[in-house]
């Protein structure tokens, strides 16, 4: 009996020596894993028929994608997205190569390099998802401009992507991913690429920009990558040189707080374009513009519909804040822009009082655990519910390049200064 009682014991003192030999592997691998910062990002949705590219014309063709990355790093990796497929996405061969010229599909040859998926070039990704390719030793400096060149099989449909690249993609058939230059046609969109990361200095940390159109950049340059997100990461590039945080910018053109219109609801996406994003410390929220327009877009509406449309706006807002301080972000709050006068919403009276009474509750204490006030930036002094004309873009909706480097400024940048 003593001795099956010794042997049992033996048993369990090696069960136990043995479960904290892994716990120590396991806390020693927790100890030395790459740390990865967003670098640069698109937010995903499924492509209108005017977005999207013919099927055929799609097929085993190269495409070649310009990404302006923010902050650099040794290695990258990519991620690549089917959010909105409904069958699987066969990536054949994805390169990246440096694109030393904007405007044009010229890569540095001498930079060309092969991205791999589990050590294989080519990756079957499953409906709704999006894959994260292996890491790769490619050097990148801020402010990086990243040719990422893709051959598919063919295009799931819906096709997954982002129309308001503001940047030229290049589409040609029979051609090298790693081809110096890519004759075919042109687009103004992106297609299945969802986002670069860096790994880079520690404490490295990244921001996340999350917005509608005027955070996507309609009005700036096409190439010129003058949005305010790209504007401020070069704020910061020169304030924190190599230690800078990254940008992510997940705008979207039309987006809403509240309903889905161009992409999804702010709340049904900020799962995956937010909280899902590598190193992200910081959330920039400036939405509601789209919600408070599209009240009264087709017919007017009642008071209650307005005291309601506001309350749902706040309470989006909390909700954002509460999921974003439970990953242990920062939360900034953007006050709404001026657009009277906009030719398509036309606001009214109505719509200003409701846009006054929600960047009343941005700017309280207590709400966001910071705020810009781009309305206060952005509003002519003589007439406050619109744009200033010298940072309008003509539409009274959205600020020109002029009026997106007044946002970028109007930032404060010791916001991402960390306490030794």
């Amino acid at each position: 009996m003593n001795r099956l009682l010794t042997i049992t014991c033996l048993l369990i003192m090696a069960a136990a020596s043995g479960f904290r030999t892994a716990d120590a592997r396991t806390a020693s691998t927790a100890d030395t894993r790459e740390s990865w910062v967003s670098s640069w990002a698109a937010a995903q949705q499924a492509l209108a028929e005017q977005s999207a590219l013919p099927a055929e014309s799609l097929a085993r063709a190269t495409l070649r994608q310009i990404v302006h990355l923010s902050a650099g790093g040794d290695r990258i990796r990519l991620r690549i997205s089917n959010a909105f497929g409904t069958s699987p996405l066969h990536v054949l061969t994805v390169h990246v190569a440096h694109a030393p010229a904007p405007a044009t599909s010229r890569i540095d040859v001498g930079s060309d390099r092969p991205v791999t998926f589990n050590q294989r070039e080519e990756v079957l990704i499953p409906e709704g998802a999006e894959y994260v390719s292996d890491p790769l030793d490619y050097p990148v400096a801020p402010a990086f401009d990243l040719a990422i060149t893709l051959r598919i099989e063919a295009a799931p449909l819906p096709q997954t992507g982002h129309p308001g690249s503001r940047a030229t993609s290049y589409l040609a058939r029979e051609a090298s991913v790693s081809a110096a230059e890519l004759r075919g046609s042109t687009v103004e969109h992106w297609y299945f690429v969802a986002g670069v990361d860096v790994s880079g200095a520690t404490g490295t940390e990244a921001i996340v920009t999350l917005g509608d159109s005027i955070t996507d950049g309609h009005g700036a340059t096409t190439d010129g990558n003058d949005r305010w997100p790209d504007l401020l990461a070069g704020r910061l590039q020169h304030a924190f040189s190599a230690r800078m945080p990254g940008v992510a910018n997940v705008g979207i053109g039309g987006n809403r707080l509240l309903t889905d219109g161009s992409g999804p609801n702010t709340l049904a996406r900020i799962d995956r374009d937010v909280l899902a994003r590598d190193g992200v410390r910081y959330l920039i929220v400036l939405e509601g513009i789209n919600d408070i327009g599209m009240l009264t877009l087709t017919h007017e509406a009642t008071g209650a519909q307005h005291e309601d449309l506001v309350r749902r706006i706040i309470g989006a807002y909390r909700q954002i804040t509460l999921r974003a301080h439970a990953h242990g972000m920062t939360v900034i709050g953007g006050t709404i822009l001026p657009f009277a006068g906009s030719g398509f919403y036309h606001p009214g009276p109505a719509n200003e009082a409701d846009r006054q009474k929600v960047n009343e509750w941005i700017r309280a204490a207590g709400h966001f655990d910071a705020v810009v006030d781009f309305d206060r930036v952005m509003a002519d002094p003589q007439h406050p519910e619109r744009l200033r004309p010298d940072y309008d873009s003509g539409d009274h909706l959205h600020p020109s390049p002029a009026g997106y480097h007044a946002m970028a400024d109007a930032i404060p940048l010791d916001l991402f200064r960390r306490s030794p």
